[in-house]
């Protein structure tokens, strides 16, 4: 089944510079006849495109407002991020109560989810036929970059539900119990979501399953939406169900300090996360017992569909979660049940799956040959990484050449020598 992005180039603003190329950390982008070309199959989704670009030329695809059918139940999915968003925002019951006026049915906070799935990635943990360190799913951006890049981490991979599937289906299970007439399609979640990559999680669904997410709009736009409903609100309706431990998963580090193990890492930035995932691979952090990475700075506060500076927004949260309980959604524990005991619902299908997208060719002797052609490229090669000739480093401008996507010309710096050379003969002949 062909992935579903959700980074889009608009060709017409591109203005072929090489801000994208050089940024993009899967090498994803190449820049052809004045113009950028994203290559799906190695694309992560992780926005840096649409961050870095000048000209707006990358854009995220997204649910717009109107395309809500407003006859349903519509149930909003506010993120964690979503509460930082606002300045002098001291209780979530007001942008809680600012989404019905603004034209929800519902509210059903994704922070209640994340702390559920807190407390059951702490029976997880107990376990002791899982490979360790445990990479949490949380970031869409992650899961995709092991899939394509790290092989032997798949199965370090937490496959629990994440908390925007989780939200989704405790969502939908609430609406079903407080208004028994309605059916499973007068029910549509809406997920407001601080980036792309989950916009992409859920329009391809986990592992061929429907996603209990419906929809997904961008938290800018919907930021824009509540801002005059938010001012109006005098005394909220809708209580929060949420606790510190919820509101701190918008931030790097909340995830995993809630799981009151110190023996965990927790990183964001997408070139910090390779950094660290590359070291867990060579076997760097063999006392590591979880994982907690974010593809953006600051954690899902630093989205690309966000609207505060992500430092600014963690300080609202902190100032947010200071009236807060620790948690509000403690899972009761009887008797009967083990330490470790997870529900099987709550794992994905299939555990994470490696995408071979680097393969140079299905032939192995074929490939062999080649690698061993690549490497003579790149010894002819300047090996400035410049971006001139439209790939991101000297190294990746020799495998285009192999596979025929380029052509050694378009290396500025060797045809600039060879006019050189030129010039300086000609010279000497005109003598």
């Amino acid at each position: 089944m062909e992935y579903t992005h959700s980074v889009s180039l608009d060709r017409e603003k591109c203005k072929g510079c090489t801000n994208c190329l050089k940024r993009c950390p899967t090498q994803a982008i190449r820049i052809r006849d004045g113009h950028a070309v994203i290559n799906s199959k190695h694309c992560i989704d992780c926005g840096e495109c649409i961050r870095v670009c000048p000209y707006k030329a990358k854009t995220a695809i997204y649910d717009k407002w109107e395309d809500l059918d407003t006859s349903k139940y519509l149930i909003a999915l506010p993120a964690p991020s979503f509460f930082g968003q606002f300045s002098q925002l001291y209780d979530g019951d007001y942008l809680m109560t600012a989404l019905i006026n603004a034209g929800f049915s519902d509210v059903f906070e994704v922070a209640k989810a994340a702390e559920v799935v807190t407390e059951y990635t702490r029976r997880y943990m107990k376990r002791a036929d899982i490979p360790r360190p445990v990479i949490s799913s949380a970031c869409p951006v992650i899961v995709r970059l092991i899939s394509l890049r790290f092989p032997f981490l798949c199965d370090n991979v937490m496959t629990m539900m994440p908390p925007i599937e989780m939200a989704g289906k405790m969502a939908r299970q609430r609406a079903k119990e407080q208004h028994p007439q309605l059916s499973d399609d007068d029910i549509k979640t809406v997920f407001i979501s601080p980036c792309p990559a989950k916009v992409s999680w859920v329009k391809n669904s986990v592992e061929g399953e429907t996603s209990p997410v419906d929809y997904v709009l961008s938290m800018s736009d919907v930021y824009f939406r509540v801002l005059d409903p938010l001012k109006e609100v005098a005394s909220p309706t809708v209580s929060s169900e949420t606790g510190m431990i919820g509101m701190s998963w918008a931030s790097t580090g909340g995830e995993s300090t809630a799981l009151m193990n110190d023996r965990y890492l927790a990183a964001d930035g997408i070139e910090n996360v390779i950094r660290v995932l590359d070291d867990i691979e060579t076997g760097h952090f063999p006392n590591l017992e979880y994982v907690e990475l974010n593809a953006c700075n600051g954690g899902c506060v630093g989205g690309v569909l966000t609207v505060e500076n992500p430092y600014i927004a963690r300080v609202r949260l902190q100032t947010l979660r200071r009236y807060l309980p620790v948690s509000r959604n403690r899972l009761p524990v009887t008797a009967a049940q083990k330490a470790d005991e997870v529900p099987d619902e709550l794992f994905t299908v299939k555990p994470l799956q490696y995408r071979n997208t680097q393969m140079l060719d299905e032939d192995r002797k074929e490939s062999i040959r080649k690698m061993r052609k690549i490497e003579e490229i790149l010894e002819g090669l300047p090996t400035l990484d410049c971006g001139s000739c439209g790939a991101p480093s000297c190294r990746a401008f020799a495998e285009d050449i192999v596979m025929g996507d380029a052509d050694e010309t378009q290396c500025i710096v060797r045809m600039r020598e060879k006019l050189q050379s030129l010039l300086e003969q000609q010279m000497e002949g005109n003598k």
